[in-house]
């Protein structure tokens, strides 16, 4: 399939009254298979060149939406994969695992809450012990919720929520890993268009993510010298279980209709960014990016 029919595809995903969704909701973290439409994460279209042979990735929320896009495109590049999920999303990471196998690489299953130190531990832990080693880290795991009221009826439990399993969660996992990284590995993290484009709505989900940018930033300057790479891709709208478990559903049936592309993205047309990053061939001098992948919003 080539970029015309990929693009066409996806247009014709949005089906909602303003260009948008169908409304719909659900609640945290989300299930793929009850959304409507179900996301294209690359299932029929991503085709593998071998650009990431042999590698092992790790990769956060790991079970749908980006993640499972992403671990897709891994696995027909020629990588073993790792996935990272809440307990609660075990069928949609059967469902990513299944995929993962039909490109006739390995796969690791690894549930637990992020939000503990020890959990990130334990999966970078369960990667090694499964997969032999680690070459690239994905820290996509994230969460949102959006909110219709002023900063004073954000609570605690939900600001521990937001910055533990998007901020802290990076660290650990990051803090974790490194010491199994070698030359040519990558730290691959996510960011978003929120942190260029804030919404009210999102005003703690939006400052990790640009947290994340200077993280990312920062980061990529202490660790070259021991030529590991770090970069984050930044999504802008895109059609994944998260949307309908946080957003209204006035917001669902308008999703992604005020980008300069006039509809939300799949995951599946994130693969690229995380495939090319990861690619010690293709991006071997590239490092400290953040990569905006939004349907035409300036991240800058």
């Amino acid at each position: 399939m080539n970029e015309s029919e990929i693009s066409t595809r996806a247009a014709a995903m949005t089906t909602g009254e303003d260009g948008g969704f169908p409304a719909q909701q659900q609640e945290l973290p989300g299930s793929s298979a009850r959304m409507e439409p179900v996301p294209d994460h690359g299932e029929e279209t991503w085709v593998g060149s071998g650009r990431l042979q042999g590698m092992r990735a790790l990769i956060t929320g790991g079970d749908s939406g980006i993640g499972r896009a992403v671990a897709i495109a891994f696995a027909r590049e020629g990588a073993d994969v790792a996935l990272s999920y809440l307990p609660e999303e075990q069928e949609d990471a059967e469902a990513t695992a299944d995929w993962v196998r039909d490109a006739g690489r390995e796969v690791v299953l690894c549930p637990g809450d992020l939000q503990s130190q020890q959990v990130c531990a334990d999966v970078v832990a369960s990667t090694v012990s499964g997969l032999g080693g680690i070459d690239v880290l994905v820290n996509n795991a994230g969460v949102q919720m959006a909110r219709d009221q002023g900063i004073e009826d954000i609570s605690d439990e939900r600001l521990d929520r937001v910055f533990k399993t998007n901020l802290y969660a990076l660290f650990w996992m990051t803090r974790a890993a490194l010491p199994h990284l070698g030359r040519g590995s990558s730290i691959i993290n996510v960011s978003s268009i929120q942190a260029f484009e804030p919404s009210p709505s999102l005003l703690d989900y939006a400052s990790t993510k640009a947290a994340i940018n200077n993280f990312t930033v920062n980061l990529a300057a202490e660790v070259g010298e021991r030529g590991i790479r770090v970069n984050a891709v930044a999504p802008g709208p895109i059609w994944t279980p998260l949307q309908p478990a946080t957003q209204p559903e006035k917001k669902i049936k308008a999703f992604g209709a005020d980008t300069p592309l006039g509809r939300a993205g799949q995951p599946g047309e994130l693969a690229g960014a995380f495939v090319y990053l990861a690619s010690p061939a293709e991006a071997s001098y590239v490092s400290g990016t953040v990569l905006g992948v939004t349907g035409g919003k300036p991240v800058f």
